[in-house]
This record gives C-alpha cells, sequence and structure tokens, in this order.
C-alpha cells in the first residue's frame, strides 16, 4: 500500500514557474515507479511525466518537453515536478501516481494521490 500527497500547486502568471511535491508513504515506496497526470476543466486526465524507481529513465508528454522537470529524492520519498515557462493551457490539478511496473505507470498506475490545483493566468 502506498498513499500519495501532493503540494506546490498555486496561481501563477504566464512564464513563471511552480514546483510541485510528491510525498509517498509506505514500507517500500521509494521502489515504485512515479508519474504525474493532470486533467482540465472539461477534459480527460493526461499523462505528463514519469520516472523509475531509480531515477535513471524519465519520459515526457510532448507537450511539456523542454518545460517540465520530474525528478525524485527516495531518502524522503519524495517526487518534484518542476514546470517552468508556464503557460495558461498547463492549467490543471495535478495528480501523483505510483505503481510498480514501469510499464504500467504512464498508463494505469495503481495509486493515486488527491491532486493539487496549478492555475496560470495569461
Amino acid at each position: 500500500q502506498v498513499q500519495l500527497v501532493e503540494s506546490g500547486g498555486g496561481l501563477v502568471q504566464a512564464g513563471g514557474s511552480l514546483r510541485l511535491s510528491c510525498a509517498a508513504s509506505g514500507r517500500t515506496a521509494s521502489t515504485y515507479a512515479m508519474a504525474w497526470f493532470r486533467q482540465a476543466p472539461g477534459k480527460e486526465r493526461e499523462f505528463v511525466a514519469g520516472i523509475t524507481w531509480t531515477g535513471t529513465n524519465t519520459n515526457y508528454a510532448d507537450s511539456v518537453k523542454g518545460r517540465f522537470t520530474i525528478s525524485r529524492d527516495n531518502a524522503k520519498n519524495t517526487v518534484y515536478l518542476q514546470m517552468n515557462s508556464l503557460k495558461p493551457e498547463d492549467t490543471a490539478v495535478y495528480y501523483c501516481a505510483a505503481d510498480r511496473r514501469w510499464d504500467v505507470v504512464a498508463g494505469t498506475p495503481r495509486y493515486w494521490g488527491q491532486g493539487t490545483q496549478a492555475t496560470v493566468s495569461s
């Protein structure tokens, strides 16, 4: 069992930055692949970025490549999403997710957080 708690959302102007954090708890949380998803109003939830449990491999949605960076600190059981050059279309609720399998975490991960709102004004 893994519990996930996101933080760091807020309101920022276009071109600005936010850093989201996801604290994971559970005996083996640091061995899970992790991902960030987002859901904008009226849209389906979409994959944003993923990272293996070692941090060796990452992948990103095309819409955020070059602007967002996912990272993790296994000593703190925390995953981060650094979001730079934010655009109004990045406005969404951002969810942290976890799964033991790297080939699953970008699709249907088993564990989800409650989400944190990020709003980008134009």
